[in-house]
């Protein structure tokens, strides 16, 4: 996650619909937690605070990652100004935006699909599969965090 620019952070609604935004991951710690900024007036903040449980979804040739955790609120200005920004100025006006949250997302397991060699080396493999009519050699683990 770290590499990436977005991922699917995706909650369950009361209705039992579930809701997924594209996010950009400020910070990922070395116990695999995902710091975010969102609005603090949108439909999923308003989701995350009925249902903190979530899942992030991220994927890329030849590689996705599933991970289960649950969202915490945090109030914390010297957070902000640690994880701030070129990014976060597209959607807020400053550090001090009234509208500006930071949520932490403490994860506690992970789910990784994969094929061996990295991205330029699985989408090569997934093509010649298809080509080939086979299925990608790969594999799938479970990591609890």
């Amino acid at each position: 996650m770290r590499g990436g620019d977005s991922v699917m952070l995706s909650t369950t609604l009361a209705d039992g619909k579930i809701l997924a935004h594209p996010m950009a991951p400020q910070e990922v710690t070395d116990d695999a937690d995902v710091w975010f900024f969102l609005a603090l007036d949108g439909d999923q903040a308003k989701a995350l605070r009925a249902n903190p449980e979530v899942n992030i979804n991220l994927a890329e040739a030849g590689n996705w990652l599933s991970v289960a955790g649950r969202v915490e609120f945090v109030d914390d200005e010297a957070k902000v100004d640690d994880l701030w920004s070129d990014s976060a100025k597209a959607w807020f006006d400053d550090r001090r935006d009234p509208n500006l949250g930071l949520v932490k997302v403490i994860t506690h397991s992970a789910q990784h699909w994969g094929l061996p060699g990295g991205k330029a080396s699985g989408l090569f493999r997934m093509v010649k599969s298809k080509i080939a009519g086979d299925r990608p050699a790969g594999g799938t683990k479970t990591t609890e965090l």
